[in-house]
């Protein structure tokens, strides 16, 4: 039996984190992974470039049943400091659209970053290696096809479940319940909407088309790309409000946002053009669009031929089209899971259970869940590091 200070299941971005931060400490650190390689998540994401962080990191950018729990983290580990390890290795980086941070040549660079740093704090990692049973007696004992390990401390690092086809799995979710530990209802996030089957006979020839609108949910609102996909929709807003949405919800989509809609009629109509409806929303969305929106919402006729009772109507659905969606996708295509570890069970200052001494959860596998545009990197990078300061 191999014995260790820490066992760290796990070996993404905040498992990582943790093993580096917790050998600096001078302890003995092992990582276990099931994967063949580190990092796999960070690999795909941001398209092969890891969007890894933001300029700015707010508590409010993140979801959870206590708003409060990412407070301490986020503000012991701040994008600046990410930012410092990598220009310490070399890596170049740059801000893109809101303050999103990617590698310039690809996410490889982080993974190789967090190498060199595991490897010069002395970190051990044994990769394709498939965890058979964790328990606690004096200190943890885990179980692989790989031996068996103890360790005094244990970090679940696992993830959640989006992306299964790289390996991800509900196991850290498992261990916590195995210790007594509550874990919240778990959802996809970050995913597209599929349409009910009713919409999708009208809107689904649009598949290809995008746009730029707002969309709110909840009196939440995001303002970016909207896309038409086969199924439903998707997009950068779309992705994002769908973290807020519930089953049975209405979205409502503002599709000319800043346009006086209502103003541009009321104009046509004094001087009374005769253009058709569908024709003149075609001035400002792509035209399929505009066609299969007023079928499927007004009659379309010539402008001249409202009155201003009507006109108002339109403007007002064109800045506010109610959708029901019937779902999301699932966890194939969700960027990250909704929901985790119950936070309450946790100490914010370490990551430590309140229940079971020595034992820490980090990363996507807590009800911590960031918003787009590289927060839940941050957010695995903050828990790691706060946690490998105790473990």
């Amino acid at each position: 039996m191999i014995k260790k200070d820490v066992i760290i299941i796990g070996a993404g971005a905040s498992g990582m984190m943790c093993a580096i931060e917790s050998g600096k400490r001078g302890r003995s650190v092992l990582v276990l992974d099931h994967a063949d390689r580190i990092g796999k998540k960070i690999r795909i994401s941001g398209g092969g470039k890891c969007n890894f962080s933001n300029i700015t990191v707010f508590s409010t950018n993140f979801i959870s049943n206590n708003p409060h729990f990412c407070k301490s983290a986020l503000s012991r580990f701040t994008p600046r400091d990410f930012i410092t390890l990598l220009e310490k290795h070399g890596v170049q980086y740059e801000e893109r659209e809101e303050g999103q941070l990617f590698c310039v040549k690809d996410s490889g660079e982080i993974i190789k970053m967090l190498e060199k740093e595991s490897n010069d704090t002395g970190v051990n990692i044994i990769l394709n290696c498939r965890i058979i049973e964790v328990k606690k007696e004096e200190s943890f004992i885990i179980s692989t096809d790989n031996g068996i390990f103890q360790s005094e401390s244990l970090v679940i690092a696992t993830g959640g479940l989006s992306y299964p086809g790289i390996g991800a799995s509900g196991i850290g979710h498992k261990i916590a319940e195995q210790f007594g530990l509550k874990v919240t209802d778990i959802k996809p996030a970050l995913v597209p909407f599929i349409f009910s089957p009713k919409d999708l006979k009208v809107f689904g020839e649009l598949s290809g088309i995008s746009i730029e609108g707002i969309i709110k949910c909840r009196k939440i609102e995001f303002r970016g790309s909207i896309l038409f996909t086969h199924r439903g929709l998707s997009g950068p807003a779309i992705l994002q409000i769908s973290s807020y949405w519930k089953e049975g919800d209405t979205i409502v989509v503002d599709l000319l946002p800043g346009i006086d809609m209502y103003g541009i009629f009321m104009e046509k109509q004094q001087n009374k053009s005769k253009i058709d409806m569908h024709n003149l929303l075609s001035e400002f969305l792509p035209s399929r669009l505009a066609k299969i929106w007023c079928t499927s919402n007004i009659q379309s006729k010539p402008v001249n031929q409202y009155n201003e009772k009507e006109l108002k109507k339109i403007a007002d659905q064109i800045h506010n089209w109610e959708i029901k969606p019937d779902t999301t996708e699932d966890f194939k295509t969700a960027e990250v899971t909704l929901g985790g570890i119950d936070t309450s069970e946790l100490s914010s200052k370490t990551m430590e259970s309140r229940k079971v001494k020595g034992l820490y959860f980090t990363g996507e596998v807590l009800d911590v869940t960031g918003q787009l545009g590289g927060y839940n990197f941050h957010w695995a990078w903050a828990s790691g590091f706060v946690a490998g300061q105790y473990a």
